[in-house]
Order: C-alpha cells, then sequence, then structure tokens
C-alpha cells in the first residue's frame, strides 16, 4: 500500500491492453455520435441526458463546464450546441453514481492511490462534506458548520495571513471568483494562485506588454470572415471541437488555414459536422491548406525566417508590410527591423525542423493574404521562452496591420470555461492598483499591494513551509501541477488541506496533516437559495459574458454552491471583524453583480446586461485600435532564439492530452483521433529515433529528465511510433508531470515548460 505523499500522487505503473491502429485524418463525424451515444448511456440517467443537451450553450440554459469556446452571437443550433467533449464533461459531472460516506469506509485514502486517474474520476459526484483527521486513514462525515469552523480556525491561527495558499480553477463562476479574492483580500493576503499560472500566463503577459489587453482581439464572427487563420501549437479536435465549424465557415467564406504544430492532428485536417447529413455521407470539409510539421519549441525559429523574408520582400517589392498601420499605431518598428537583421535565414528554417518546401508554401499563404488571425495554445505557452512565442506572433500582425480590424488578430484559445472571467474579476495575484482602490474604496479595507504567490511560488512555499493551508476552488491541483514528487511533499507539508469539488480526483488523496473535501453544485444543477433558483456569469474566450443557469436537480440534498462555499467561510473566518455581509451574498447573487459593477470594469449595470439572451462583449482595446500599454501604442518586440541544445541521447518531451481527457479530467482510455486505444501510459516517438536507440513498438522502457543536476523519473511506458519530427517525443499528462521540474518555466510569467522536457529514454528489461 503507498504511505508517503509521492506515492499517492503518482498514477499506477501498471499497462492495460494496448491497441494501436492507424491515426484519423478526419474529425467528429460518426465516431464523435457513437462517443457521445456511449458516454450517455453508461454514465448519465437517459432523462437528465436529454434536459442537459437540450439546454447545454443554449441562451437561457448552462454553459459547458468543458472549454471556453464561444457560442454564436445569434441562432445556435436546435439539435445540440455542444461537442462529443461537453457530453463527457457532463457524463462526469451528472453522472449517476454517487460517493457516500459508506464509499469511504469502505476505501482507505492509500487504496484509493492505487486507482488510476480514471477509475478515481468515475468512483462518482462527491454528496457531503468529508473529514481526514490527523494520523487517520479513512475521511469521515462532517457538518457544513464544523468544516467551516475548521477552515476559519486553522487560518486565524495562522502567524500571518501570507502562510495561506487559495487556488482556484477556471471552472468557477464569476460571481463566486469575485467573492473569493474578495474573501482573500480581506483576510489579508494576495496568494491567489490559479489555473492560469499554467497554461496562459505567458499570453497575458505577451500581450498586456504588446498590445495592451492580456486577452485576444477577435471575435467569433472574425473567424469566418479571415483571409487565413493559423492554428500554432493547438489541437482543436479534442480541446475545443466547436473551434472545427468556425475554421469550416471560414473555409466555405474562401478563408485559407495554416497548421502548425509537431503532430499533425485529424482536428486540423478535416473536419465532418456530425448534424449535417451531407457532410456525413460526403465525409466532411477538408481544412488545413498548408501543415507545419514543426520540431518542439521552433517557432520562434520559424517565424524568424517568415519575417526575414518578409522584409526581403518589403524591401524588394514594397507595399508587403501594412506602413499606414505601422506609422499610426505602432512602436519600436526600426530598433525591430534593425534586431531581426542580425538573423540568418538559413539558420533559423535549420533550427525551426521545418522543410524549405513545406517554408514556402507557408511564406506565400502569409505574403498574399492581409486579414490574418493566429489561434494558439499552450503548445506555444509552456515553454521558458513562452512569452517570446507570442511577442513574436504579434510582431507578424503588426508587420500585417492584421490587428483591431475585421477578419484579423489575436485568438488565445483558453481551457476551461471561464478561466478568463476569473482573472477578469480579480482572481490574480498581481492585481492591478487600480482594482485594488476599487476594492478599498467600495469595502472600507485596505488589500495589500504586495504581489501574491503563483502556482510556481505557492509550491515552493508549500514545500519550504512557509505556507501552511491550501484552500483549493475547483480542480485538481497535484494532477496539474509539475514536479509531481515535489509538489506532493509540499502539500503534506501543510497543517490543512481544503478542496472544493464535484468528484472525487487524486488531489484529495494528498493531503496536509488534515483534509478536507467540500462537495459543490455541479453547473447544470439548479441551485436553490432564500430568493429562488439563481442565475451565475461565466466569460468565455472572446470576452462574452453570459448567463448560466441550472437546470437538474441537485444529485444531493448536502451540496453548496461555491457562492455560499466561499461566504460560509468568509463568515467564519473572518467573524466580527469583517466589513462585508458575507451571508447576504449567499442568499441573493443579484447582490454579488452589483458590486461587480462598481469594482470591476465593463461590468457597468451587470445585472441588466446579463439578461440579455447572448450575454455581452466586455471592452477590448486592441479590437478598436486602442493600445494601453506603457507608449500607448502596439510595441514591437525583441525576441531571441531558444538557447537549449539536446545531448546526443537526448530528446525533447511535450506533454500533450488524450481525445478521451480535458485537463486533468480522464474520460476514458482511448485516444481515437491518435490511433492509441485502452492505454496512458505510452511514448509517442519518431520511427527514426527508435530505430537508432533499438526500441521497437510497443517496448516498455523508462524515461529521465535532468535538470540541474536533479534527476526525475517515470518508469513503465510503452513506444508508439508515430509522425513526429526527428528527436522528438510526446507523453500524456498526469502521467509524466513528475519529469516536468518545478524550476523550468517562462520568464516573467511563470508558465510550467511542460511542453520541452529533455529527456532520455532507457529500455526496461521487458518487451511485449
Amino acid at each position: 500500500m503507498s504511505t508517503t505523499p509521492q506515492d499517492k500522487a503518482k498514477t499506477p505503473e501498471a499497462f492495460l491492453d494496448l491497441k494501436i491502429t492507424k491515426p484519423d485524418k478526419n474529425s467528429v463525424g460518426f465516431a464523435a455520435i457513437k462517443s457521445t451515444i456511449s458516454q450517455t448511456i453508461k454514465y448519465m440517467d437517459p432523462i437528465k441526458a436529454i434536459k442537459i443537451m437540450r439546454k447545454i450553450n443554449q441562451k437561457g440554459g448552462f454553459d459547458c463546464p468543458g472549454c471556453a469556446w464561444p457560442d454564436p452571437d445569434d441562432e445556435r443550433s436546435s439539435l445540440g450546441e455542444y461537442c462529443e467533449n461537453g457530453i463527457k464533461a457532463m457524463a462526469e459531472e451528472a453522472q449517476k453514481t454517487l460517493v457516500t460516506q459508506d464509499f469511504f469506509e469502505m476505501h482507505s485514502v492509500d487504496e484509493l492511490a492505487q486507482l488510476s486517474d480514471f477509475e478515481i474520476g468515475k468512483s462518482g459526484r462527491l454528496s457531503e462534506p468529508m473529514y481526514l483527521a490527523e494520523h487517520a486513514t479513512h475521511y469521515k462525515p462532517i457538518t457544513w458548520e464544523d468544516a467551516f469552523e475548521k477552515v476559519g480556525t486553522h487560518l486565524n491561527a495562522l502567524g500571518s495571513p501570507d502562510e495561506a495558499v487559495f487556488y482556484t480553477s477556471g471552472r468557477t463562476t464569476n460571481e463566486a471568483a469575485f467573492l473569493y479574492q474578495l474573501f482573500v483580500r480581506e483576510f489579508g493576503t494576495a496568494n491567489l494562485p490559479d489555473c492560469s499560472n499554467m497554461c496562459h500566463e505567458a499570453s497575458g503577459s505577451a500581450l498586456n506588454e504588446t498590445l495592451g489587453i492580456g486577452k485576444g482581439s477577435v471575435t467569433l464572427d472574425d473567424l469566418y470572415k479571415a483571409d487565413l487563420v493559423m492554428v500554432i501549437g493547438q489541437n482543436p479536435g479534442t480541446n475545443h471541437p466547436r473551434m472545427l465549424l468556425a475554421l469550416e465557415k471560414c473555409k466555405n467564406n474562401g478563408g485559407k488555414i495554416m497548421a502548425i504544430n509537431p503532430l499533425q492532428e485529424a482536428g486540423l485536417m478535416k473536419f465532418t459536422d456530425p448534424q449535417s447529413v451531407l457532410k456525413l455521407l460526403t465525409s466532411g470539409t477538408k481544412l488545413t491548406d498548408v501543415f507545419v510539421p514543426i520540431t518542439i519549441n521552433g517557432d520562434v525559429a520559424f517565424f524568424k525566417a517568415i519575417l526575414l523574408k518578409l522584409l526581403e520582400k518589403e524591401e524588394q517589392l514594397g507595399n508587403v508590410f501594412d506602413k499606414a498601420f505601422i506609422e499610426s499605431y505602432a512602436n519600436g518598428y526600426d530598433v525591430f527591423i534593425a534586431d531581426l537583421k542580425t538573423y540568418n535565414f538559413e539558420d533559423c528554417l535549420e533550427k525551426s525542423g521545418v522543410t524549405e518546401a513545406i517554408f514556402n508554401d507557408a511564406f506565400e499563404l502569409i505574403l498574399n493574404n492581409e486579414n490574418i488571425i493566429i489561434c494558439w495554445a499552450m503548445g506555444l505557452t509552456q515553454h521558458q521562452n513562452a512569452v517570446d512565442n507570442i511577442r513574436e506572433l504579434v510582431n507578424l500582425l503588426l508587420l500585417k496591420g492584421s490587428i483591431g480590424k475585421e477578419g484579423a488578430g489575436t485568438c488565445p484559445v483558453r481551457g476551461h470555461s471561464n478561466v478568463q472571467g476569473d482573472r477578469t474579476v480579480g482572481v490574480w495575484d498581481a492585481a492591478p492598483q487600480a482594482f485594488l482602490d476599487k476594492i478599498e474604496a467600495k469595502y472600507g479595507f485596505k488589500p495589500t499591494t504586495k504581489h501574491g504567490y503563483s502556482v510556481i511560488d505557492s509550491i515552493k512555499a508549500m514545500y519550504e513551509k512557509k505556507a501552511k493551508v491550501f484552500f483549493g476552488l475547483g480542480g485538481n491541483f497535484i494532477s496539474a501541477v509539475p514536479d509531481t514528487a515535489y509538489s506532493a511533499e509540499a502539500l503534506s507539508n501543510c497543517n490543512l488541506t481544503v478542496h472544493v469539488s464535484t468528484k472525487l480526483n487524486r488531489s484529495h488523496l494528498v493531503t496536509g496533516k488534515e483534509a478536507l473535501i467540500f462537495p459543490c453544485l455541479g453547473r447544470a444543477e439548479k441551485d436553490y437559495q432564500k430568493t429562488g433558483v439563481q442565475t451565475q456569469s461565466v466569460e468565455n474566450s472572446m470576452g462574452i459574458v453570459s448567463s448560466t443557469k441550472g437546470i437538474l436537480e441537485p444529485c444531493s440534498e448536502s451540496l453548496l454552491s461555491e457562492v455560499a462555499v466561499v461566504c460560509g467561510i468568509a463568515n467564519a473566518t473572518l467573524k466580527g471583524r469583517s466589513k462585508i455581509n458575507w451571508l447576504a451574498y449567499k442568499d441573493d447573487y443579484n447582490l454579488v453583480r452589483d458590486d461587480i459593477a462598481e469594482v470591476v470594469s465593463g461590468f457597468e449595470n451587470f445585472n441588466a446586461k446579463l439578461k440579455q439572451p447572448a450575454g455581452f462583449y466586455l471592452p477590448n482595446g486592441a479590437r478598436v485600435r486602442k493600445f494601453d500599454t506603457n507608449t500607448g501604442r502596439a510595441n514591437f518586440s525583441i525576441n531571441k532564439l531558444p538557447s537549449w541544445t539536446l545531448k546526443d541521447s537526448e530528446l525533447i518531451m511535450m506533454t500533450i492530452r488524450s481525445h478521451d481527457q480535458f485537463n486533468t479530467t480522464i474520460y476514458g482510455l482511448n485516444d481515437r483521433y491518435r490511433g492509441v486505444f485502452n492505454e496512458r501510459r505510452i511514448i509517442f516517438m519518431n520511427r527514426d529515433d527508435m530505430k537508432s536507440r533499438g526500441l521497437v513498438e510497443k517496448q516498455v522502457v523508462n524515461l529521465r529528465s535532468e535538470f540541474k543536476g536533479v534527476i526525475r523519473k517515470a518508469n513503465k511506458f510503452k513506444v508508439v511510433g508515430y509522425d513526429i519530427p526527428k528527436n522528438c517525443c510526446a507523453t500524456y499528462f498526469p502521467e509524466t508531470n513528475v519529469l516536468v521540474p518545478l524550476d523550468s518555466y517562462a520568464h516573467t510569467a511563470k508558465t510550467p515548460a511542460s511542453k520541452s522536457i529533455a529527456i532520455t529514454v532507457e529500455p526496461d528489461i521487458q518487451i511485449n
């Protein structure tokens, strides 16, 4: 049985029956319909499933708890405004099985830790608050009142408010997130790490610096009207399947699509709309016009090569750069061009790993199109030079004048459904002073101006015993963060760990001396309070705030909303010294929105605007060419090529999701598009790299990384030969998070470098 936190945090080193087929070249279609039906029948009550399918992502319905892809402003599909993975998310959140106190009586924490992440998640919905006492082996029931008092007692016993860490997941609504950060600031700290720190923090850093807003500048309508959409470091067919509809509309309107990625993902190549009988019968729409199989972290090199060729054409022909835009709106052009000229085209192209023929095809598309949108995700943001990656994309858009006009701009594609909204309403360890001033003016207390802990800083603080209480509002912290063994020990050093969750996950098993599990309502469940069923709100990837209101009866009478949990903890912790009537918010969420309207820019008349069926857009300066930067203009930037090199025996590894996965939630054990079934402990390798190492298909290997003298190991993986650039490999997370060093992260943003880890692959003693 597991005894150490490190053992409990690891995924089991056990194999199932791996099956490999040829990767798909087409996405969605009949296979997605079959998968959706299978998930519905297996895990959900059929009547609830029908209700969910009718109301998910519909006007007046509830927002999918999965990804943050926007809903159409106008008409939405009457057949269903959801995707295969949206139903998988609902099959997790609305599953039939309940986890009760009987379950915890039958299974110790050590026994549960032996399960796979898939098995843990499918144990069922959490149904009542549970408490793990110091030295105890089993969770026991606890009342909500006692649980809140326990949290308050621990927090008030700290030597400083900065000894507590308050983490937030991106599924939390705006109302809950606003109250959460408000409580944390009144408590006296800014330790507000959130999941943005691990995914798009680099995007926010780069975009704020260059364009004055840490969000994308485009709307869904822009995607339909673009001349060229570049999809970089992103797998929309798995992570944001409804994006494929937008890409198809772009193609139907005459636009072109370029995909830049180490793997040729099915969703980048072809899309079959499952709601179109004609498309189902005719095999769908080809999406990508040019596929660029870039080496891992070769993006800056590739774009410098593009920029050098554009500069050459500009000097030969003129009219390649949008000089009118640059002169009117941009800053730093001359310095940028002078730096660009210090680079060599052939050297950049070689470092990108792209052949000259493919480069030329990509270059022609960029050269000959004016309205360009660049979409990206964690394939760009999880490197040490992640901020440089995004700034270099912005340089290209500035040269082409592709910012702040129809069919052009930046499109960072966010993950969880309200990760962008949480940051907007104040969940930020480094909130701007203007926001803090509004908090002080409204509530009469002075928030600390000291920056709090990000995720990386929080883990280090817990490891060093500088932080003693961890509170997680949603998410699966231990499975999301890097350096699993180190992070597990960090959590175990806490006096108390608390998780607000809908279902069981591995973070409930890697605990401090004491632990609490707070079960909360799911997004689809009705939130009953004194003033009736409550409406909440979320913000999607394109800055639209819309309402979400549950339609199912709660699966247990013991569940609380996230808003009620935050208010209960705030009331129990701050007691008479608070200047805020916390329990009033719990009774009526309109009061929360009234406060947000006063404190957060862009939310004026929030309650009234939220009644608009499609929601409302928040202000976006970059969308209208008003750049709130230090210069008042859009800024060109200087970005260097990454300086890392591989040893002869090393490969560069990126962690990826399977198709049966969203973030840390494992929906199943198949990666249908990549042709991998019934197994997750695999490593995708270039077949030439396999041959040079004497490895064969399905051979069992052990993986090893070394960073700053520290060796990390992940054992028992099976090799899968794949079309991936030489010297590159890919593995699923969280299984290989143990290999990601905590100290390897993006400059200025601290996103973990989970997409560029140098590893060696060593044969195990067995061959299957």
